[in-house]
């Protein structure tokens, strides 16, 4: 619970059953945490037998995907606070504070490993990694005249449930993009967000995307079309204001 409103985890798996069990752990330790949401996505054998050891409650979700397991694991969970979130050992649990912080003035929190000194040694953030993110998230910046951004990829994230329900219609990407369409969709709904930096650790085993240079070029590629794409399907649309607060605090 924070500040009255029920905290939801949501952790997505499909590559990390020698990792979750120690993230899900990490959670629980905040004392913060309601709800911890793990969404199996056609996970690695024995992946579901780590979880059932811990408090987390387990759905699975047969289509294949980063989009449509984090549809899901948002459709699922229950909490005010909407927090999504890698299984794979490169987040820091305790890092939710920063987010829940910032949650008390805005509707999305976005996190950005770019930070240099948060970059822990042996991270996979490489030159190409990190200068393409902020790149990418720098053009989002200026396309779209918004707020400051620096990494476009970055999946640790939260959401206030009302903040959700004013864009999960927009959703339409299974895949590993998934999350440009998320920001994109935030962005252009009036949502009040905010970007603060996070640790980003070595990963536990090895990524199915990131892990090849390849297959991360074709994912920045792919972003990079889809951003572009979504920009002209709303040139022209009136762009939502921002929700302000009043001296109460409620957003008018």
């Amino acid at each position: 619970m924070w500040n009255g409103r029920s905290v939801s985890v949501i952790l997505m798996t499909y590559a990390e059953k020698d990792s979750i069990r120690r993230v899900i752990e990490g959670f629980e330790a905040t004392g913060v945490v309601d709800e911890i949401l793990v969404v199996n996505n056609n996970a690695q054998p024995g992946t579901a037998e780590e979880v059932e050891q811990t408090s987390a409650r387990q759905v699975f979700e047969r289509k294949q995907g980063y989009g449509h397991a984090t549809q899901r694991g948002l459709a699922e969970a229950t909490g005010d606070l909407l927090v999504i979130a890698e299984p794979d050992g490169t987040f820091m649990p305790s890092d939710i504070f920063k987010l829940l912080v910032y949650s008390d003035d805005c509707d999305v929190v976005f996190g950005t490993r770019t930070t240099r000194e948060l970059i822990w040694r042996g991270a996979n953030m490489g030159l190409f990694l990190k200068w393409g993110n902020w790149a990418v998230a720098k053009g989002v910046e200026a396309i779209f005249n918004t707020s400051h951004l620096s990494d476009v990829g970055c999946t640790y994230r939260l959401l206030t449930r009302s903040a959700y329900e004013r864009i999960r219609d927009g959703f339409t990407i299974g895949g590993s993009h998934f999350g440009p369409e998320l920001m994109l969709l935030a962005i252009t709904s009036g949502s009040r967000f905010v970007e603060i930096p996070i640790n980003y650790l070595p990963r536990v085993g090895h990524s199915s995307v990131t892990g090849d240079m390849r297959k991360a070029f074709k994912l920045g590629m792919v972003m990079i079309g889809f951003i572009l794409r979504f920009r002209l399907a709303t040139l022209g649309r009136s762009r939502k204001p921002a929700f302000h607060r009043s001296l109460e605090g409620k957003p008018q």
